[in-house]
């Protein structure tokens, strides 16, 4: 295992510093501060690490090391267990599913990222801890205690997701006056693919803000003696929720806008149809006729005009019937 960053914080000063794991259980058993543990791309390792120098629960170092799918919460003891993701928008619309565990202690917190989609690069999975590691170590912001420091960590991931929505905002507003212009009429079914990839996006987004919300609100019942932690749990789920409400108004948008070009262009279809369905009613009775007919009635020896007259009206008589009945069924 690489571990990629170990900071202590001395509770009395404030000082953060780098740290090697040797020195963690010594560390641990200090009361004068608390320590960050980050593992960027946890492996059996920091499983044997979690569960020897920590006392971490077996489930938890499991779910450490395999995917998790949807945000989880567990409390083991004086330890809170909590997995979230947030987005990043991969290759052919396909959306990331950036995972952040942590391990929230009385006197530790321990960050994993991962396991890791080759696609990712590395550095998609820390923005959020090597920004809070960067202020912690030039003293702009150095967290009270774990807890502070998750509830920052968890901003930045709310933060990463607002800018995320921001942009997918900022597509809609493009596909609507697209839209409005009859600009995507030239190739409907490319710009029906751009609509559902950017629904599909909002749709992703929402998915996990709700279920993270929902996270946070069974954390809060749990975790309902510490008023200061109270606080930040409360902060985080507001995050959430505003951000699930802010996602599903614009999904709830570029429904309308696709909604909107789908009708127009079904009903043109439609109109299409109907057009094509009025010269079909016109053109039947010659068809008709002269397939009955054959070549029976002009040859090449002698062309019987009579019945050649009675024809001709009666296909011109059946057109104009129909045409007229075609115009009363407002077809054109």
């Amino acid at each position: 295992m690489a571990v990629e960053r170990l900071l202590w914080v001395d509770g009395g000063t404030g000082t953060v510093t780098r740290r090697t794991e040797d020195e963690i259980p010594a560390l641990l058993a200090d009361p004068s501060g608390w320590l960050w543990l980050d593992v960027p791309e946890p492996d059996e390792d920091t499983a044997a690490l979690l569960g020897s120098a920590f006392g971490a629960h077996p489930a938890a170092v499991q779910d450490v090391l395999e995917r998790n799918h949807v945000p989880r919460l567990h409390v083991y003891g004086q330890t809170l267990f909590i997995v979230l993701h947030r987005p990043q928008v991969g290759e052919g619309g396909h959306v990331h599913y950036l995972e952040l565990d942590q391990f929230i202690g009385p006197n530790y917190l321990i960050t994993t990222h991962g396991p890791r989609n080759l696609a990712v690069p590395l550095e998609m999975l820390l923005g959020e801890t090597d920004e809070l590691a960067d202020r912690m170590l030039t003293g702009r912001f150095v967290p009270s205690g774990p807890w502070a420091a998750s509830r920052r960590l968890v901003g930045g991931l709310a933060i990463a997701e607002e800018r995320f929505v921001n942009k997918l905002a900022r597509e809609v507003g493009e596909l609507e006056k697209q839209v409005m212009a009859h600009a995507g009429d030239s190739d409907p079914q490319r710009f029906l693919e751009v609509l559902f990839t950017t629904r599909h996006a909002l749709l992703t987004v929402r998915t996990m803000t709700s279920q993270s919300a929902e996270i946070y609100g069974r954390a809060i019942r749990l975790l309902d003696q510490d008023k200061a932690i109270q606080k930040g749990l409360r902060d985080n789920k507001d995050a959430y929720d505003r951000l699930s409400r802010i996602t599903h108004s614009q999904l709830d948008f570029l429904t309308g806008i696709t909604e909107y070009y789908r009708a127009r262009t079904d009903t043109k279809m439609t109109i299409a149809a109907e057009r094509l369905a009025v010269i079909a009613a016109i053109t039947l009775p010659v068809t008709a006729i002269s397939s009955v007919m054959g070549m029976n009635v002009i040859v090449n020896d002698a062309t019987d005009w009579v019945w050649l007259s009675i024809l001709l009206l009666l296909m011109v008589g059946l057109s104009l019937v129909l045409l007229r009945w075609t115009k009363r069924q407002g077809w054109w």
